[in-house]
């Protein structure tokens, strides 16, 4: 199983207004965590895109692109690519680009976002959520293949015969579905043979198993080779040296995070609680000590035999000393006994 992180790259808003002092500091931050996570021997590392004054990266290709010339070995991902709102054939470009930078080590995972953003800053109809999503996502998957394309489409003009360049270094790029647990997303990744990613942010995580045995029942159905489909995983994850301390540190950051969220969604205010029962051994929050988060994902395993984990980590403001120190714990002590628990089971 593959094994390594994600990050939204959280940030404190800018206290004046076009001001950058905040989002320089958190790329420079994101910078030495990318690096850190590379030094560790973490399998892949992926960032996340937003429209927003609470997140520093609107264009994870760019940030990943400066990632490429700070490391050597792990793999570069968005996460997620925002397809609906953007271009599939500069999207191909982009990371095309940062593929060659790389040595081959770019990937894609494209979805529809957690917020909603980017639909009017680009001139998108929110009503066209679904359309936007399926038809763009053709497109990308047949830029991927071809380097030669012709298209025809609703939302996004057509045009004939024309290259796609540069080409990758890949044969091809890992385009990776990225998922919430709506069956619909399930069924589209089967049925066109991705690999996907599911994210598990709230709730226990067996409640997400018939989800995973749809992806693949719709797979098998679909005549795909169940043997080399790709199941990916992903928490939000903060580890200490311990436990209470860790869920002390944490909280707070966390509950910002979730409640400035909330305000815009409806929740109620994310409880002290309610925040332990979710880091419990029932809850999907990998917050704790180091077996503790060893514990969740070899659970998470046997529940969905899962290819990849990707803890998200530095959620919410956290301090950039603290991100770091989790981080480390992780690639020294969580993902070593993970790998080993895990190679020694299917031996």
């Amino acid at each position: 199983m593959e094994i390594g992180l994600i990050t939204f790259a959280d940030m404190q808003p800018e206290e004046l207004s076009g001001g950058s002092r905040h989002a320089h500091q958190r790329i420079k931050e994101l910078l030495e965590e990318i690096q850190l996570a590379d030094e560790l021997g973490l399998d892949v590392f992926g960032v996340g895109e937003h429209h927003r004054p609470d997140y520093a990266v609107s264009s994870p290709a760019v940030v990943l692109a400066a990632a490429a010339t700070l490391t050597k070995k792990i793999r570069l991902a968005s996460a997620v690519t925002v397809l609906s709102s953007d271009d599939p054939v500069r999207v191909y470009q982009d990371f095309a680009t940062l593929d060659l930078l790389s040595d081959g080590r770019a990937e894609i995972m494209a979805g529809r976002g957690s917020f909603i953003e980017s639909f009017p800053l680009f001139g998108y109809n929110l009503n066209d959520y679904n359309d936007l999503f399926k038809e763009k996502l053709e497109l990308l998957l047949k830029i991927n293949e071809n380097e030669v394309v012709s298209w025809n489409g609703k939302h996004r003009p057509s045009f004939q015969h024309l290259g796609v360049y540069p080409r990758a270094k890949q044969e091809s790029l890992p385009i990776w579905l990225a998922a919430g647990g709506t069956p619909a997303s399930a069924v589209r990744a089967a049925t066109l043979g991705m690999p996907l990613m599911l994210a598990i942010i709230g709730g226990r995580p067996e409640q997400f198993v018939p989800f995973v045995n749809l992806y693949r029942e719709t797979a098998a159905k679909a005549g795909r080779d169940l043997s080399t489909l790709q199941l990916g995983v992903n928490n939000h994850m903060y580890i200490g040296e311990d436990s209470q301390k860790a869920g002390d540190d944490f909280y707070p950051y966390y509950a910002a995070m979730m409640n400035r969220v909330g305000r815009d969604r409806g929740w109620p205010p994310l409880s002290r609680e309610q925040f332990d029962y979710s880091r419990s051994a029932a809850g999907a929050l990998m917050v704790g000590s180091v077996q503790q988060v060893i514990d969740k994902i070899l659970y998470e395993h046997e529940l969905f035999g899962n290819t990849r984990f990707l803890a998200q980590a530095s959620v919410g403001n956290v301090p950039h000393k603290l991100t770091m120190k989790s981080i480390e714990l992780f690639g020294t002590k969580v993902a070593p006994v993970v790998r080993k628990a895990i190679e020694d089971s299917n031996s």
